[in-house]
Parts: C-alpha cells; structure tokens; sequence
C-alpha cells in the first residue's frame, strides 16, 4: 500500500511538472518539446472547436503565443491506472491588454514508462471568474 501512494505521488509530480512545461512550451512557441511528449496520435480541441492533429498543432505552435503572458491556477490531477486528466484554470493577457480566463483539460497515457498527451481541449473566455448557470455562490 505504501508503495502504491508513493508511486502515485511521483506520477502526480511528474504530471504537474509536465503540465507547467506544457504552459511554458506554449508561452516559449517550444515545438521540440511537444514533439517529445505529445502522442503521435495527439488531437487538440481548440476554443473554437476547431480539431487539430498533432503536426497541425506544432505547425500552428512555430507562429508563437497568442498571448503576452499566462499564469495557471487551480490544478487538478486524477489518475486512472495508466491514463489521467489534468484539468487547469489559468488566465491570460493579450499583448493589447485583455485579459481572460482559459479552462483546459488534457489527457494523459502512460507509455513506454513515461507519460504522453493524448488529447486536449480549450475553453478561453474574455471574461474571469464564474459565470452560467452553474456558478459558484460567493
């Protein structure tokens, strides 16, 4: 038992860490880096619905950020055996001033030993904070 909470705190680090280097990829327009740890298979769903495949995404990653700066909040890791979510708030500024909120959530498999993104979809808003019909009360 003891062995199995350790193993799940290391997966959890290193999930974490590979979420903050996926922010910084994004941030740094970094394409080494998602060609290493993104699945060949790797299908992002992005704010507009559009689907982009792996070599679309680094093509589109080459252009840089679309965003002066982005800082992630609320982090929230669930692993499921050899597959986990990673579900991220963060906000963001454009280099005009506009601010916005994005929600992402990513899925990860674990293979070869390592772990590999496999999917990933996001919601950006201009708007920060709660908001709908399922809002938190405040």
């Amino acid at each position: 038992m003891a062995n199995e909470h350790a193993a799940q705190q290391s997966d959890e680090q290193t999930l974490a860490r590979l979420n903050q280097e996926y922010v910084e990829a994004f941030m740094n327009a970094d394409v080494d880096w998602y060609r290493d740890h993104l699945a060949d298979e790797f299908i992002v769903i992005e704010s507009d619905g559009s689907l982009l495949t792996k070599e679309q995404f680094l093509r589109n990653t080459v252009k840089g950020p679309d965003v002066a700066d982005y800082k992630l909040h609320e982090v929230d890791i669930r692993i499921y055996g050899n597959a986990a979510l990673v579900r991220a708030t963060g906000v963001w500024t454009r280099k005009d001033g506009k601010m916005g909120m994005s929600r992402y959530t990513d899925v990860y498999v674990r293979k070869n030993g390592g772990w590999k993104t496999v999917s990933a979809q996001i919601t950006r808003t201009l708007r920060i904070g709660p908001r709908g019909r399922y809002k938190r009360a405040r």
